[in-house]
């Protein structure tokens, strides 16, 4: 999970552990567009996610859902369109925006050569939220009796388990959330979905690209489908044109 700068997760630093900026701004995506290897995978996306809401994402693979997720985490260049999360724009303030979001991807960004705690440590440290807030998500996803194992050491479940502990040390309004449950047994996999209610219950939003059913009551759903006739990219690439 990350929390966007790099890719890890997180929030503005406060100290007492309060919660940041953004909670009670919604999530508003209008004609968004997204490139990637010289082919349109994203266009004309539109979508709103409120304060107190969760939509699952959900397409065939290769649809474009890590994309999307990555893209509203500031890590690719929109083509077109807009993205907003109360009066901040993605595209015209990307750290700010980033200041809002918690992200979780497939690579669990854990640093090999520390142990449990003292990635979670690091992590709350960075953040401002102390050392209370890294014992209880250590506690919270049963990774007590492996606190002092070096990460390097730790099964896929449980640096799946560690990574997603960061979004108990953080206080993000806005998660993104790839394939969350991956790598994680049945009671793991539940309390993931037992975190994501709680973080919309407190007036939280998480956009979930997920195979599974989650069980949350009230969760939206957000289908992805192909642009028509997987049409070209309509420019060159960003990178290269100097735009990112």
């Amino acid at each position: 999970m990350s929390a966007p700068r790099g890719e890890g997760g997180g929030e503005g630093r406060n100290a007492g552990g309060g919660r940041g900026e953004g909670w009670g701004d919604a999530l508003a995506v209008e004609g968004l567009g997204c490139d990637r290897a010289g082919r349109r995978v994203l266009s004309g996306l539109s979508f709103r996610l409120a304060p107190g809401e969760a939509l699952a994402l959900k397409g065939p693979n290769g649809v474009g859902k890590s994309t999307l997720l990555r893209l509203l985490a500031g890590f690719l260049p929109m083509a077109e369109g807009t993205a907003m999360h109360g009066p901040v724009s993605l595209a015209a303030d990307r750290a700010a925006f980033q200041e809002r979001i918690a992200f979780a991807g497939h690579l669990d960004a854990v640093k090999p050569a520390l142990t449990v705690a003292d990635n979670l440590g690091l992590w709350a440290g960075l953040h401002g939220t102390g050392a209370a807030r890294a014992a209880a998500a250590l506690a919270r996803f049963g990774l007590e009796r492996i606190a002092g194992r070096p990460a390097a050491e730790c099964s896929a479940g449980q640096r799946r388990r560690l990574g997603l502990a960061r979004l108990l040390v953080i206080d993000r309004p806005l998660w993104l959330l790839d394939e969350p449950t991956v790598s994680l047994d049945t009671a793991s996999a539940r309390l993931v979905a037992e975190l994501i209610g709680a973080h919309i219950a407190r007036g939280g939003a998480a956009l979930v690209a997920t195979h599974i059913e989650l069980g949350l009551p009230g969760l939206g759903t957000l289908t992805l489908a192909p642009p028509a006739e997987a049409a070209p990219a309509r420019s060159a690439d960003p990178f290269l044109e100097g735009r990112w």
